[in-house]
């Protein structure tokens, strides 16, 4: 028998088989029998609308900009996706989700308008590539007591459910954690990717995906035409409902300031910037090499709890450029608007010495910075603690890239942030 090495067992790279508990393995292959029969899993808006219509009992879906990016989801799902019969149950309920929470938004806001007056405060916008330790940066300033934030449980339902009890949101919490055992299940190595947990932090692009105007798509299906659609739209109407939401959860439990967190602001910091008042950029740096590989695994682990057709080069073929474009917008908007702060964080200096970060980053977005803040930081710290679900296992190889190539592409970005070539013997993730 052999004895263990107390190192923490690392993630799959074989990313053309995905994990399949069995109850799922058979549900995907009656599906492919019925698709054959030409009874297949296509998703249709009508149906949705109605879905979302029926279970909430209310019909005002407020201002209907959003269906036409629901369309074109939804078509480039049918025909581009591959999704399997679970995924193609997982979106539809996602989806239908969605529609139920802009319902009863829009009833709320129209029997409480005073929420749209709402002052949220200081707005700290943590944005960076992914896979940049925006995560770890978002769960220290979201322990502070006087940062709000978005928690998993309201990114779910980010409007009180029929039947709670002001200020009581049991039934949401429940939801959240049978959705946190459910992908668990699913997927028991994607919390050593990204870690989840139903009270914890999330990330707000949960909030414009009721715009069905986000990356969430490109990130877990592909979805090549929705992704070229999103690119050339102007995004002010998705970046002014994630605004509005955040008032809705203002009125529910309110901060004296909110901390956001998601790449997606990178592509969009101008919208960001001229739509949410008094907001502070934060932005992470990491040398592209290690984001761009660790990223492009954790999509193909996303993928493949959706889809039996995970193409790790055509991920690749995706996001490399997407990433590339990211940075030069958020370059370009950061020449031209002003924010009422821009810090930027070393990842590296992040890792090494995260409280002398954090109080230099709360200085220069001019937040006060006290003991609590400290203590709540620090024993944020102790409890996350690297690679506790297991290591996350990932190359540029894995993706059909070479370093020579990212560093010629990202050399624009690496050069204006003086970010080092982390091969150099750097920490890694």
């Amino acid at each position: 028998m052999a004895m263990p090495t107390g190192k923490p067992r690392q993630t799959s790279t074989d990313y053309a088989k995905p994990y399949r508990p069995l109850p799922v393995a058979i549900v995907n292959h009656v599906g492919r029998l019925a698709r054959r029969l030409r009874r297949g899993d296509a998703l249709n808006v009508d149906s949705m609308l109605a879905a979302a219509r029926k279970r909430t009992g209310l019909s005002d879906f407020g201002d209907d900009w959003f269906l036409q990016p629901l369309d074109v989801l939804v078509k480039s799902i049918n025909e581009e996706a591959n999704l399997t019969t679970a995924g193609y149950v997982v979106q539809r309920a996602r989806i239908v989700s969605a529609l139920s929470t802009r319902l009863r938004a829009q009833q709320l806001i129209c029997k409480h308008p005073e929420i749209l007056d709402l002052d949220l405060g200081r707005i700290v916008l943590i944005c960076g590539l992914q896979r940049t330790a925006t995560t770890k940066l978002h769960r220290l300033i979201a322990a502070d007591p006087g940062m709000r934030a978005l928690s998993a449980w309201e990114a779910l339902n980010p409007v009180p459910l029929p039947g709670d009890a002001p200020g009581d949101p049991q039934q949401r919490l429940r939801e959240a954690q049978r959705a946190e055992r459910t992908l668990s299940w699913l997927a028991p190595e994607f919390s050593a990717v990204h870690p989840i947990g139903h009270d914890a932090p999330e990330e707000d692009v949960f909030l414009l995906d009721l715009s069905f105007m986000s990356q969430s798509p490109e990130a877990m299906m592909h979805v090549p035409t929705y992704s070229a659609w999103l690119e050339h739209q102007d995004h002010t109407k998705s970046y002014e409902y994630l605004f509005a939401m955040l008032k809705v959860l203002q009125w529910q439990r309110p901060g004296r300031n909110w901390v956001l967190k998601t790449p997606n602001h990178l592509e969009h910091l101008d919208v960001a910037l001229r739509v949410l008042p008094r907001t502070a950029i934060i932005q992470t740096h990491r040398d592209p090499k290690r984001a761009i590989a660790s990223f492009c695994s954790m999509v193909a682990h996303g993928r493949g709890i959706l889809s039996d057709r995970v193409d790790p080069r055509g991920i690749a073929a995706h996001w490399v450029p997407k990433m590339r474009r990211m940075l030069e917008r958020s370059i370009a908007t950061r020449y031209s608007v002003k924010a009422d702060a821009c810090v930027d964080v070393s990842y590296y200096d992040l890792v090494r010495n995260p409280l002398d970060e954090l109080r230099r980053i709360y200085r220069c977005a001019a937040i006060e910075y006290d003991e609590e803040s400290e203590r709540s930081a620090t024993e944020a710290l102790r409890l996350n603690v690297k690679d506790r679900h297991g290591a996350h296992a990932y190359s540029l190889g894995d993706f059909g890239l070479d370093a020579d190539r990212i560093d010629r592409d990202f050399e624009f970005y690496t050069r204006v942030y003086r970010i080092p070539d982390e091969q150099a013997g750097l920490a890694e993730n």
